[in-house]
C-alpha cells in the first residue's frame, strides 16, 4: 500500500472546517455549495438531510467564507476561489452568528431552555468588543450585556428572562449591524434537535412555543439579516416553527438543487480511495455505504467513508462494519418494526430487507409530535433520516423505496432480532397457554395462538447478501 506518512490525516468526528484546512486533514471540496447559494439564495435557507451528511462542516464552511477577520488562505486551492468576482464581494464581508443547537438534550424544559440559552450566549460571548465599540450607546452596551449575564450561584449558566430569549438572536444580529455597519448573516445548524428532543420526553408543545419565537425575531421582518441558513434532519411543518415566515427556499434530500453538496459522490470516493492507496477496496465502500440518492445524485454516507478508510489504513484487509448505527440510537426502526401489530405489512418489510423496492406516499413536512401516529407517517420518517432511499417516483408524492445499503440493511435485521428475542422472553406465557391448549385438545386455541405467532415473525431471506449490491441496486432503480 505505500508509506502514508506523510499522507493527510482523516478527519474522524472533525466538523470545523478551518480546522480541517490549517492542521492537514483530507478535505472532499465542497466550497461550490457558497457559488450556488450566492446566485440562487432565499432569505432564509434551509437544508434537510441525514445525520452524518455534513450539514455542520457545510454551516462551519461557510462560516468561514463569509465572516469578517477571518483567514482566507483556508481556500487556497478550492473550487470557490475560481469564481473572483463572488469572492470579492462576499468573502470576509459579513458579520456571521453561528449557532448550533445539536447539544440541546434536556430531560425537561427548564433544562432544555437553560442549553438554548448557553448556545445563543456562548455565541454572543465572541463579540465582547462589542462593549468597547463607539459605535453603540451605552444603552445598547446594555442590551448586549443581557445577552451574556451568568448565574453565578447556578454552575455559570447564562441567565435570559422570555423576552431577552426571544429576541436573542435579532438583538445581537442589531448590535452586529450597527457596529459593522453591514447586515448580518445567521447560521443555524441542527435546529429541529431540541424539538426531537422534546417530543421524546414531553414538553414538545413548550419547545415549540420557545423555538418558534426565537426564529419569529431573527428570521422574520428583521432588518438587520442579509439571509439566513438553517439546517435540520427533518422538515419540520411550516405551520408548527415557521409560522408566517415568507417562503422559505427548502432544499430536502428529493431537491435538485445542491444535490452534491451532502454526502460523498462516487468520484469523490475514488479519488480518497486512491489518495491512500485502498482502491481494492472500492467495492466494499460502494456495497456497504453508497446507495442513497439526494436529488439526481447518487452519494455515499461520508462519516462511514471516512472512519472505514482510516481504518483500513492500519488494517487493510478489515471488513466493512457499522458506523452510523453508533452515532445515536435506532429508534426509529424500532418504532417501524413495532408497527408490524398496528397494520403495518409484514411483506412490505420483507421486500426491503431482501433488497427490493415498495411504494409508499411520502410527506416531507411533518411535525415531531405526529411522526408515529400512523404507519403512513412511519414511511416518511424511515425517508427523510436516512434509513431508506429513493429508486424513482411513481407520480405525485409516491416514490419506490429501498435500503440504501448493507449498512442499514444490518441495522434492520439486528433490530428485527433485538425484538425477536424480547418477544421470546415476554412469550413466556403464549407459550405455556399453547402447551395447555395442546393438553386440552384445543384445536381452535392452538390454530389462533399459532397463527398470532406467525404474523409477528418476519422471514429474512439472503437475497440481499447473496448479490453485489451495486448490481442490486441498479436491478431496483430498473424495476421502478
Amino acid at each position: 500500500m505505500g508509506n502514508t506518512d506523510r499522507r493527510k490525516k482523516l478527519p474522524v468526528g472533525i466538523e470545523n472546517f478551518e480546522e480541517i484546512r490549517t492542521e492537514d486533514f483530507y478535505y472532499v471540496d465542497k466550497t461550490g455549495m457558497i457559488r450556488d447559494l450566492l446566485e440562487r439564495w432565499g432569505k432564509v435557507n434551509l437544508f434537510t438531510r441525514p445525520r452524518r451528511f455534513g450539514k455542520s462542516l457545510n454551516m462551519s464552511m461557510l462560516k468561514a467564507f463569509f465572516e469578517v477577520g477571518r483567514d482566507k488562505t483556508v481556500f487556497d486551492g478550492l473550487e470557490i476561489l475560481k469564481e473572483k468576482e463572488l469572492c470579492d464581494q462576499y468573502m470576509g464581508r459579513f458579520p456571521v452568528v453561528s449557532v448550533s443547537l445539536k447539544g440541546v438534550d434536556g430531560n425537561d424544559f427548564a433544562s432544555a431552555r437553560a442549553m438554548i440559552c448557553s448556545a445563543i450566549g456562548n455565541e454572543a460571548m465572541r463579540f465582547q468588543f462589542l462593549l468597547e465599540s463607539g459605535l453603540l450607546t451605552d444603552k445598547e452596551k446594555k442590551l448586549y450585556h443581557q445577552l451574556t449575564m451568568v448565574d453565578e450561584t447556578n454552575q455559570g449558566n447564562y441567565i435570559m428572562p422570555d423576552s431577552v430569549l426571544s429576541g436573542s438572536l435579532r438583538m445581537l444580529a442589531g448590535l452586529l449591524q450597527k457596529h459593522y455597519n453591514q447586515k448580518v448573516i445567521i447560521l443555524i445548524d441542527e435546529y429541529d434537535v431540541p424539538l426531537a428532543k422534546a417530543s421524546d420526553r414531553g414538553y414538545y408543545r413548550q419547545m415549540v412555543t420557545l423555538v418558534r419565537s426565537i426564529f419569529d425575531q431573527a428570521l422574520k421582518s428583521n432588518e438587520y439579516l442579509y439571509f439566513a441558513v438553517l439546517t435540520s434532519c427533518l422538515r419540520v411543518a411550516k405551520e408548527s416553527v415557521f409560522t408566517g415566515l415568507n417562503n422559505p427556499k427548502i432544499c430536502s434530500i428529493t431537491t435538485v438543487r445542491f444535490d452534491e453538496y451532502f454526502g460523498f459522490t462516487d468520484a469523490e470516493v475514488r479519488t480518497m480511495l486512491e489518495y491512500y492507496g485502498l482502491e481494492n477496496r472500492y467495492d466494499a465502500v460502494k456495497d456497504w455505504y453508497d446507495g442513497y440518492r439526494f436529488g439526481n445524485v447518487d452519494v455515499y454516507c461520508p462519516w462511514d467513508v471516512i472512519n472505514y478508510c482510516d481504518e483500513l489504513i492500519d488494517e487493510p484487509d478489515m471488513s466493512p462494519k457499522d458506523y452510523w448505527s453508533n452515532t445515536s440510537g435506532n429508534d426509529v426502526v424500532r418504532h417501524f418494526l413495532e408497527q408490524m401489530d398496528n397494520g403495518l405489512a409484514k411483506g412490505d418489510l420483507e421486500t426491503l430487507i431482501a433488497g427490493e423496492c415498495v411504494t409508499k406516499e411520502i410527506h416531507e413536512e411533518l411535525t415531531y409530535d405526529s411522526l408515529y401516529d400512523s404507519v403512513d407517517h412511519i414511511w416518511s420518517v424511515l425517508f427523510t433520516t436516512g434509513y431508506l432511499t429513493r429508486r424513482g417516483k411513481e407520480d405525485g408524492k409516491r416514490f419506490h423505496l429501498a435500503i440504501p445499503n448493507m449498512e442499514i440493511r444490518n441495522i434492520f435485521t439486528e433490530q428485527i432480532m433485538v425484538m425477536f428475542k424480547e418477544k421470546v422472553r415476554r412469550d413466556g406465557e403464549t407459550l405455556r397457554e399453547f402447551c395447555t391448549a395442546l393438553e386440552k385438545g384445543d384445536a381452535k386455541e392452538v390454530e389462533r395462538l399459532f397463527h398470532a405467532y406467525l404474523n409477528r415473525t418476519v422471514s429474512i431471506r439472503d437475497t440481499f447478501v447473496r448479490k453485489p449490491w451495486s448490481r442490486l441496486r441498479q436491478t431496483a432503480i430498473q424495476q421502478s
